[in-house]
């Protein structure tokens, strides 16, 4: 005869089965991080546990099982794998088994409410140079959540009172720029200003250019770093304050969310020539718009590309500072003059259609502080005729290919206006 392999599990389960344990209770938990307290209600926390019971031999424990000749099959068999003796030894006790994933998902909706980001001190300039602070900095603190859900689980296991309360471990987090910080940043004098001008914008656009500033105001740019205009633009919609207005998108000009913004980016896109930086991305306009004149100098941009971009070439960071005086947008870069110059030229009109198409170019040329060409670059600029791209109520349809259109954008124009 086979011999069946008889663990302790094995013979209380058959001997007696199982039994409930009453009075267990949850409790109400209450999370303190810093100075602030969050209380988790009992039915949050009974969702995060499960109790369970199981039966276990103890020879100093007279059974508290009441029927302890309970057998669920033949009692011939219960006599044999469990005497009777050892039936007034069983002990049954409670487990409790926590859910550790539900747990560590109250503990990312916590971090959301109260986790607090590092914000950078923030510094003022004029045009004559003097630097000041205007914010000093913030440090940010973030949840430990694994060891926040390892504690939460041990505190429910071995507690027995209501509520708990636990303090959930964390760690601070410094700011990259700090007040302290003035001194050796080398943020000291101008370097470079940038100009444009948005005379007779509509209002939603006027509204969009001065919510765009928002995001760039005294943004710290570190040595050798590359600015992506993008980055620190964000979202763009409705949500995020915007208004609609006209942009060129889709062979066509029309109102969308953040119309207005290239504004800024050509504004900066002129600092950064001026202060005789590396510009790494650029793209102009698809036809030349009244707003960036001289034509020739504008950077369009379009969440997720295209994108403006420059790099940081000197040894000490630059920070940004814009400023609105009547119709004219202003960016000045900050930092510390290494002696470079720069010379730009232009920009100059190539050729001019009678339909509004445009060629120009203009070129930036930076001398270290010995007269050394260290950087020259050219900026082509190909403006289309702005008929190409109708305005709402404007979209007068076309019968026969132009003759200065591609067979490309023929096809494009058709496929788009059937």
């Amino acid at each position: 005869m086979k011999r069946l392999p008889l663990t302790l599990a094995t013979l209380t389960l058959f001997a007696l089965g199982s039994f409930e344990v009453s009075g267990a209770t949850v409790p109400t938990i209450n999370l303190t991080l810093k100075d602030k307290t969050e209380i988790v209600p009992s039915t949050t926390v009974e969702t995060w546990v499960t109790l369970d019971t199981f039966n276990t031999y103890t020879r100093k424990r007279t059974t508290e099982i009441e029927n302890i000749r309970y057998c669920p099959t033949d009692y011939s068999f219960c006599d044999l794998v469990l005497p009777r003796e050892r039936r007034h030894h069983i002990k049954t006790k409670l487990t409790t088994t926590i859910d550790e994933e539900k747990v560590g998902v109250a503990l990312q909706e916590l971090a959301l409410r109260t986790e607090i980001t590092p914000k950078d001190a923030v510094f003022t300039g004029d045009e004559n140079g003097k630097i000041t602070l205007a914010t000093r900095e913030i440090y940010g603190f973030v949840i430990d959540q694994e060891k926040a859900k390892k504690l939460i689980a041990d505190e429910i296991r071995m507690s027995n009172h209501s509520p708990l309360v636990i303090n959930i471990p964390g760690q601070s987090v410094e700011p990259k720029i700090k007040a302290s910080d003035i001194d050796n940043l080398g943020i000291k004098e101008l370097l470079g200003v940038g100009t444009t001008n948005f005379k007779g914008s509509p209002k939603n656009r006027v509204y969009n250019i001065k919510r765009a500033l928002e995001q760039f105001q005294s943004v710290m740019v570190a040595p050798g770093e590359e600015f992506s205009f993008v980055h620190y633009l964000g979202e763009v919609d409705g949500e995020h304050g915007y208004l609609p207005e006209l942009v060129i998108r889709n062979n066509k000009t029309e109102p969308e969310f953040g119309g207005g913004i290239c504004q800024v980016s050509s504004t900066v896109f002129r600092a950064a020539i001026y202060s005789g930086l590396k510009i790494t991305e650029r793209r102009n306009h698809s036809y030349a718009v009244q707003y960036y004149k001289p034509y020739g100098m504008d950077a369009t941009i379009y969440v997720p590309r295209p994108d403006f971009k420059f790099k940081n070439t000197t040894d000490n960071y630059i920070m940004m500072q814009s400023a609105i005086e009547g119709d004219i947008l202003t960016f000045r870069f900050f930092g510390t003059k290494d002696g470079r110059t720069t010379t730009v030229d232009g920009p100059h009109i190539l050729e001019r259609g009678g339909d509004g198409s445009m060629r120009t170019v203009f070129t930036q040329e930076v001398k270290d502080k010995d007269g050394n060409v260290f950087q020259k670059d050219s900026f082509a600029s190909n403006y289309k005729s702005p008929s190409l791209f109708p305005h709402p109520g404007e979209e007068t349809k076309l019968t026969t290919k132009p003759a200065n259109w591609s067979n490309a954008q023929w096809r494009d124009y058709k496929r788009l206006n059937p």
